[in-house]
């Protein structure tokens, strides 16, 4: 991954693939509407572990309004495909109506290793996420960056929150894509290594026994990409809406070029500090932007605040990057919520009116397919509910 620019960045959204009229995930799906998808699209589009799940990415950018275009034309276009095959695109952590028991592998060598190593907890993996990969100039270590953006992460989650549902109830998370990730190995928040050198060292322990491949089958919140000179943010649900996306990939970019600006030591890289970003990271995916998170004295400090704080300590950054747009609208999804907010206003207003549980469930299936692909895609989002 390059790019003629400083701080240069690649978006990856994962969605599930729905039957409108049912609101079901596809168990099931035609081989070539991936095979056109990937003729019309090229690399922009991947297969997941699920045949309902399927991944968009940017190309590597440098100005977030072009990502953000090129995002939203990849989902209209997909979209247009999916429904060519009867299918619609949904972007949540959760599938509200998903039950894993009914879904299909997607056949590959990869993901038959996958379920075969990892068993239930493969197959139980019904959950998408929003990845943000930011390339750091060179000479910086990618792990060192990394230390120091952790204590940042829970908030990231927090702003990210679309996965309230699981197996057709309300988890009473905002997250439950966390807490069904948390199954899998090697993943959460990660230890802190000394730097590249003694996380790649690591990482070679692993595949010297055979535990895994390379280190891509390091999962966790936040990585060096073993594939890119990057580093990776993978704690994030998938956005249901792309703004969402947009805004929170600019702000992790203006982070790490904050970090890289003010070289400074790490956190203490000691059992309590990562315990305490671990213990933040539970009350994102419980309580998304009503969380309050720990400082190591145990004062509290709300989300929205910490969210404000973070902008604060970006400014410049944000002005050098150009993502002054993209990160006002933090402005407004901390005033309308996340996803998670609006799927769970929809659910209580459908259950207090008299329905039953599967019909509000499909009530909120409807409000994600129509937010995922809107009719028409204004250049900043407003409330959703």
């Amino acid at each position: 991954m390059s790019a003629q620019c400083d701080y240069s960045f690649g978006i990856e959204e994962e969605f599930f693939l729905v039957r409108p009229h049912s609101r079901l995930l596809a168990a099931q799906v035609p081989a070539r509407l991936l095979k056109r998808a990937r003729a019309e699209f090229g690399d922009s589009i991947e297969s997941e572990l699920l045949q309902a799940q399927i991944e968009i990415a940017s190309p590597v950018q440098c100005d977030l309004g072009q990502a953000r275009r090129q995002l939203g034309e990849l989902r209209r276009g997909l979209g247009a495909l999916a429904h060519e095959h009867g299918l619609a695109l949904l972007a949540a952590g959760t599938h509200p109506l998903g039950q894993w028991r009914e879904q299909a592998q997607t056949d590959k060598p990869r993901y038959r290793q996958l379920v075969e190593d990892f068993q239930i907890v493969a197959r139980r993996s019904q959950v998408c996420g929003l990845h943000v990969h930011v390339q750091l100039p060179d000479g910086i270590d990618r792990v060192q960056a990394m230390n120091r953006a952790m204590p940042w992460l829970p908030l990231l989650l927090a702003l990210s929150t679309s996965s309230p549902f699981w197996d057709r109830w309300n988890s009473g998370l905002m997250s439950y894509r966390q807490a069904m990730y948390d199954e899998w190995p090697r993943t959460g928040i990660p230890d802190f290594f000394a730097g590249e050198a003694e996380y790649d060292a690591f990482a070679q322990v692993l595949v010297r026994a055979g535990a895994i491949a390379d280190a891509s089958s390091l999962w966790w919140a936040i990585r060096p990409s073993p594939n890119f000179p990057t580093v990776e943010l993978r704690i994030a649900d998938a956005c249901t809406h792309l703004d969402d996306s947009i805004a929170i990939a600019a702000l992790f970019r203006c982070l790490m070029r904050h970090i890289v600006r003010h070289p400074a030591p790490a956190p203490p890289c000691d059992a309590a500090t990562r315990r305490l970003i671990d213990e933040n990271r539970w009350r994102a995916k419980r309580s998304g932007l009503q969380a309050e998170f720990l400082d190591a004295h145990g004062r509290l400090e709300p989300a929205l605040a910490q969210l404000q704080r973070l902008r604060a300590l970006i400014a410049q950054d944000a002005a050098a990057l150009g993502c002054a747009d993209a990160l006002a609208h933090l402005d407004v999804l901390a005033a309308r919520g996340t996803s998670a907010h609006a799927q769970l206003a929809i659910y209580r207003e459908q259950r207090q009116a008299g329905a039953s549980r599967n019909t509000a469930l499909k009530a909120v299936v409807d409000w994600l397919l129509h937010a995922t692909v809107p009719a028409e895609t204004p250049a900043h989002a407003t409330a959703a509910h």
